[in-house]
Parts: structure tokens; C-alpha cells; sequence
């Protein structure tokens, strides 16, 4: 780990066994935010930034499974910026369809509110919905959050952008990460994506070039202000085996 400049503390693009390494060091400094480094009591927020298809929800899943696995169940969970997508028919409305995973396609003011509610709510569960990739929609209460829960993870594109409503939320956070890739890398891994439905290429290609790449220039805007940069190269899959996304 290094100082890349802008004073952020930097882990380098690495091989499979040294991601692995990154994995088990974003582990040990989870644990640290559970059990109070940061000062606070009670829940910490840990978030995680980055531009699409950098690894973002693969290393928050895997945080959350492994705290619970040395914790105890229950004592994190995920909390998804994605589940805050407007719903094809909002979008169709709006005209914003063609541009969907711009800022301006999430619920960002709701999943502000959400997070206040994970930051302050003691006694009641506190359900999180999440974004469906088979259905292309939002899903309800896919996750959830207990009242004895110490640590919640959540992940999006815009956490660190330095604007409204992610300020806000950036305050609830005790540590914001920047997760990037090679642009190369995550090129492949959105045409992957993009083509899941069986889509043609040419089509995959165009909206990475008029979507994609202009939203992960806008979200590297705030990296300088995370607190710990990733680079990541070849994730390990997640639990259930898929590839990172």
C-alpha cells in the first residue's frame, strides 16, 4: 500500500493472490470500523465508490459475508445504491431509459433518507431493496438490517461524488473506499453484462461508450476524498460463484 499522491492511501492493481491479500486487508479494517475505531457507538456505515463495473459490490459482499462468518449473523449487512434505480416505467416517463445508471436514474434523496433511517434506527429492522439484473428493475426489502446490526456496507457508483444528496450521506459514513479498474478491464466486464440477455455486441458497445465511461468520469471525481483506493485487477467470484461485476 502506498500514497498515490493525492494523500490517499493506495492499494496497487495486483494478481489474483495479491487481491486476495486486498480482500483480507478490506476484511481486517471492516472489523476495526464494528468494533469502534472510529469513535463512534453504536452502527458504523462503511461505503464503498467507484465506477460501474469495478468491483464495488463483489468486495461489499464479500466484507458483509465475512464479518458475519467471524462476528455472528447479523452483525453486517449490505445496503445497495443500485436497489435506488427508478424503475423502467419512471424512466420511460421521464425520457431517461437510454440513460440508465446516469445520477440523475436513482431515487438519491430516498436512498439518503434510508441511510439516516440505518444510522439512527435502534429497535425496529430496517429493509433494503436491491436491483434485480434477470428483471432489470429494483426489488423491495431484499436485504435487511437488524437492530443489533454493528456494521452496514453500502456500495454505489456516486457515494464520493462531491455534490448533493452524496454529501449527505458521505457525512453518515465512517470510511468511504474507492474501488477502480483498468478501463480495459472494466470495459469487458460491462459487455459481459450488457450482453447477459443475449443482446448484440455493437449494441453493448454503444451504450458502454455513450453511458458508461461519461458516468465513471463524473464518479471519479471524488476519489481524492475516500479514505482507501482499490485497485482491482482479477477479483476472486463471489460465494455462489459468479464473476465479479
Amino acid at each position: 500500500m502506498h500514497d498515490d499522491g493525492d494523500g490517499v492511501a493506495t492499494t496497487p492493481l495486483g494478481t489474483e493472490p495479491d487481491m486476495e491479500r486486498v480482500f483480507e486487508t478490506a476484511v481486517e479494517r471492516a472489523l476495526l470500523l464494528l468494533n469502534g475505531r472510529d469513535g463512534r457507538k453504536g452502527r458504523s456505515i462503511l461505503g464503498i465508490a467507484g465506477p460501474p463495473a469495478a468491483g464495488k459490490s463483489t468486495l461489499a459482499r464479500h466484507v458483509v459475508a465475512e464479518v458475519v462468518r467471524r462476528e455472528g449473523a447479523d452483525a453486517a449487512a449490505y445496503l445497495p445504491l443500485d436497489g435506488f434505480h427508478l424503475s423502467n416505467p419512471q424512466l420511460d416517463r421521464l425520457g431517461l431509459r437510454a440513460c440508465k445508471g446516469a445520477p440523475e436514474t436513482f431515487d438519491a434523496w430516498g436512498y439518503l433518507a434510508l441511510l439516516n433511517r440505518v444510522a439512527t434506527e435502534r429497535f425496529r429492522d430496517v429493509f433494503v431493496p436491491d436491483f434485480d439484473r434477470d428483471l432489470d428493475e429494483p426489488v423491495a426489502a431484499r436485504h435487511v438490517v437488524r437492530p443489533h446490526t454493528r456494521l452496514v456496507v453500502t456500495e454505489g457508483n456516486y457515494l464520493a461524488v462531491p455534490a448533493e444528496p452524496w454529501q449527505a450521506a458521505r457525512r453518515l459514513m465512517s470510511e468511504l473506499w474507492f474501488v477502480d479498474a483498468e478501463e480495459t478491464v472494466r470495459t469487458e466486464r460491462l459487455l459481459r453484462r450488457h450482453q447477459r440477455g443475449g443482446g448484440p455486441r455493437e449494441a453493448a458497445e454503444l451504450r458502454i461508450a455513450a453511458n458508461d465511461h461519461p458516468n465513471a468520469e463524473y464518479v471519479k471525481q471524488g476519489r481524492a476524498g475516500c479514505d482507501w483506493v482499490v485497485r482491482t485487477g482479477s477479483l476472486p467470484p463471489d460465494r455462489d460463484g459468479r464473476s465479479v461485476l
